[in-house]
């Protein structure tokens, strides 16, 4: 029997690449939820499978859990980001409704404190999962993948880094806005310390060269240190290819640094479609690395980067995987966890890569110079 999945924030870059992929699989009846039902119509014509159903949802709207339960869902995707600042509200709705629930934030204190949610959610016997993207999902499956070759582990230090041309919605813009400038606490020589967002700039290697990238805020600097506890330094970086936008956004965190911007996230749209007037330069070529040091088993040095290499504008697709490789499981019988929970273990690299076929997303393992 098909499971009904309600996928929220459908119209947008990530919910309707969720859909699109999940829509024509008999294990699923796909509702497509959004604000607005004009957007939602063009995406099902788009789609072009006869057996999905749209509607209008406002999760911020008082009525939305009654809303939402009407709709008798089995398993909600939560692609309506960005997630800083969101409270739980459609969690807890889908623990009232009997179902499931799975998004996409990156948000670190909203990931970071999903386990809140964990007793009641086992009590009603749900499953509920929060960062089933890139960060923390894919993150945490390459640094599982690369930890049985160490001996001990030092260091890990992760980017991402976004073709030009890949196509940016508003909230991820905000997202990226949210933490520029602010400061950002990290796990650095076996003790915390700050450092601000888009600062701590460093070159970064990836398949297709090196690109600047800043220190940003992401869930993996507060669940690393734990789940890794031998590491003595956690670092996520994440730049733009185009360095005159990379140095503009450092500029602003500047400013914001200085307290002369208090809120930068709310100029997101305005930002997003000023960052356009340069997309046809660049490429559509993005990536991400997953470095970890320290030692082998036989106590020599090692550096091991894990790397994926997102070509012909398919970048978005990396973050959307692991939602869809989970819900795929799910639907499968292959889940047998309950409780409220990050995206960690859940998944390994494995099958998320196994999940990028069709697409132009190639990774690999790199030896690379070992340094401190």
């Amino acid at each position: 029997m098909a499971q009904r999945v309600v996928v929220l924030g459908a119209t947008g870059v990530f919910g309707s690449r969720i859909a699109a992929r999940l829509a024509h699989d008999g294990r699923f009846e796909l509702v497509l939820a959004g604000r607005r039902e004009a957007p939602l119509e063009a995406l099902r014509a788009s789609i072009g499978d006869a057996r999905v159903r749209i509607r209008a949802l406002d999760t911020a709207c008082a009525g939305f859990p009654a809303a939402l339960a009407a709709l008798e869902p089995q398993l909600v995707i939560h692609a309506a980001g960005p997630f800083q600042g969101q409270d739980y509200r459609v969690a807890e709705a889908c623990i009232d409704a009997g179902s499931d629930y799975v998004d996409l934030a990156d948000g670190r204190d909203f990931v970071c404190g999903f386990s809140r949610l964990d007793e009641r959610a086992r009590a009603a016997g749900r499953l509920l999962v929060s960062g089933a993207s890139s960060v923390p999902a894919l993150s945490s499956a390459a640094v599982d993948a690369l930890l049985p070759r160490f001996g001990s582990l030092d260091a890990i230090e992760h980017a991402i880094n976004p073709g030009n041309r890949t196509p940016r919605g508003d909230a991820t813009v905000a997202s990226i806005l949210g933490y520029c400038g602010r400061p950002v606490r990290l796990w650095r020589n076996g003790c915390w310390g700050v450092a601000h967002g888009w600062m701590d700039g460093r070159r970064q290697w990836f398949p297709f060269g090196h690109r600047r990238v800043g220190v940003c805020d992401v869930p993996d600097l507060e669940l690393f240190p734990v789940r890794y506890p031998q590491a003595r330094s956690v670092v996520f970086r994440a730049g733009l290819e185009l360095p005159l936008l990379q140095w503009a956004t450092w500029g602003m965190g500047v400013l914001v640094r200085l307290g002369l911007i208090r809120d930068l996230a709310r100029h997101a749209p305005t930002l997003r479609r000023m960052s356009e007037w340069f997309v046809r330069f660049g490429s559509d070529v993005g990536g991400m690395a997953v470095e970890l040091r320290g030692t082998d088993l036989h106590g020599e040095p090692l550096h091991l980067c894990w790397w994926l290499d997102a070509g012909a504008g398919d970048g978005p697709q990396v973050p959307v995987t692991p939602a869809i490789v989970l819900a795929r499981r799910w639907a499968d019988g292959l889940v047998d966890a309950r409780g409220a929970m990050p995206c960690m273990g859940l998944l390994t690299l494995e099958q998320i890569v196994a999940g990028f076929d069709g697409f132009a997303l190639r990774t690999g393992v790199e030896a690379m110079p070992f340094s401190r």
